[in-house]
């Protein structure tokens, strides 16, 4: 079954989520809303989706960056962003730690649908959470897998990725491919005026 993603405004998507016991996870309720939340992110598609994306105030989220994904993004992209394909998985209770330097690449949202801007983001985690088993979990992350978490928990704290973006980056997903998909970075910022562009 196909869930309705919520849009940008939404007040489920600003409140803090509840952590879930062993039991709950375990559970047919919740077992079940994996398997919606999966259907509903390749649907989409997306690589991410957290339970409060579906109104559900509850800390998990579902995590897939397909191969398919991949396939038509310049290796040179791939490269820079650190990106591979990333199996499906969940995180429940989700503890992070931000390691390494923080990086600025274009970033959406299912939940800010249309649009896209630069979010910078530590280059690497550590998160501790449980599977959908509620057995303990430890993802040691960088590059676009690491940013993609760092996404989905932010969610689970009612954290959009607007309250993180340079403000003057925010595009259409139609203007992002027109003018900035084949520019680096530091190109991007000085066309921009951003400080920092090289």
């Amino acid at each position: 079954m196909k869930l309705k993603i919520l849009q940008v405004g939404e007040k489920a998507l600003r409140e803090k989520a509840r952590a879930l016991t062993a039991n709950e996870i375990r559970g047919p309720e919740i077992q079940q809303l994996i398997e919606f939340m999966r259907e509903t992110m390749r649907d989409a598609p997306g690589v991410g989706l957290a339970a409060p994306q579906v109104g559900l105030p509850l800390q998990l989220a579902v995590i897939e960056d397909r191969e398919e994904y991949l396939k038509d993004v310049p290796a040179d992209v791939l490269a820079e962003r650190r990106r591979r394909p990333v199996p499906f998985h969940v995180i429940i209770n989700p503890k992070i730690t931000l390691g390494g330097t923080k990086l600025e690449f274009f970033e959406g949202c299912l939940s800010v649908a249309g649009f896209s801007a630069l979010v910078p983001r530590a280059s690497s985690v550590r998160v501790e959470a449980l599977n959908e088993r509620a057995k303990p979990l430890r993802i040691e992350a960088e590059g676009w897998y690491a940013r993609i978490l760092q996404h989905e928990i932010d969610h689970l704290h009612g954290k959009l990725y607007v309250d993180r973006m340079l403000s003057r980056s925010l595009t259409t997903n139609d203007n992002l491919s027109r003018h900035w998909k084949n520019k680096s970075i530091d190109q991007v910022r000085v066309e921009l005026g951003l400080e920092g562009g090289k």
